[in-house]
């Protein structure tokens, strides 16, 4: 079975860039094939992968919805036929975007051919990245509820750090099972770190979760990111301290 880690975070905070980050921690450190699935509706994981995507999983789900099935085919078959035709393929990892929101319909016969089909897909996988919503209910009517690693990403401010707690008890209510949930404050400035730690300590206590650690706020990035660099490329203080933090995630 693949390891998994699952990003969420409320938007602004940078989980989007820690998820690309970490794909490409898992490359350098060779442990591979990877599956990263983008579960944020405002998807733009790929840009930060440096390709491009033509088709997402949503699209998949509305032609079923509409029954869009050839007649030779049982809508199983036809929808892991697509799920392989819309995956975007590299060499160490390939990308899978589940896409917008769904539109008026009865969705529950749709989410379990697609839920079925994405299950044995990920089984092809060592490690599987997924970059979610804040909600998370993407992955929740999917039924991709389980994982080893549930990273919650906050901003360097109080109010950021308490609606970390509030996602933990959302992930409870979505009845999804995480074998380790961590917390990991980033664009956090140095002078901040003394003043935030009170707080977080506060968290992980009261919601008995893990700690990950601090990352800095990173002129570079947004220099990277208007010029579109891949985040392979990057020479950046933001992105050797999270390989540091990423190493825990393997002690």
């Amino acid at each position: 079975m693949p390891i998994r880690f699952s990003f969420v975070g409320k938007g602004g905070t940078g989980k989007t860039t820690l998820s690309a980050i970490l794909i490409d921690f898992l490359i350098h450190k060779n442990k591979v094939p990877i599956l990263a699935v983008d579960a944020d509706p405002n998807f733009n994981l790929n840009e930060l992968l440096g390709i491009e995507v033509e088709t997402t999983l949503s699209e998949v789900r509305e032609s079923l919805l509409k029954s869009e099935v050839p007649d030779f085919m049982s809508r199983y078959d036809y929808t892991e036929m697509k799920i392989h035709q819309i995956l975007v393929e590299n060499k160490y990892f390939d990308l899978l975007v589940i896409g917008y929101p769904e539109t008026s319909g009865c969705y529950c016969p749709v989410h379990s051919f697609l839920s079925t089909a994405l299950e044995k897909l990920m089984r092809a996988y060592s490690y599987i990245v997924i970059d979610n919503e804040a909600g998370m209910e993407h992955i929740s009517r999917l039924n991709l509820t389980e994982m080893e690693h549930l990273i919650i990403v906050s901003d360097a401010s109080i109010r950021g750090i308490f609606t970390a707690g509030r996602i933990v008890d959302l992930t409870k209510n979505l009845k999804i099972k995480a074998e380790n949930i961590w917390l990991v404050v980033n664009l956090c400035p140095e002078d901040q770190k003394d003043e935030l730690e009170k707080h977080v300590k506060e968290i992980i206590e009261k919601k008995e979760i893990k700690f990950l650690g601090f990352l800095p706020q990173d002129a570079t990035l947004l220099e990277y990111e208007l010029k579109r660099v891949p985040v392979f490329e990057w020479k950046s203080k933001l992105k050797s301290s999270a390989y540091e933090l990423f190493e825990k995630l393997f002690d």
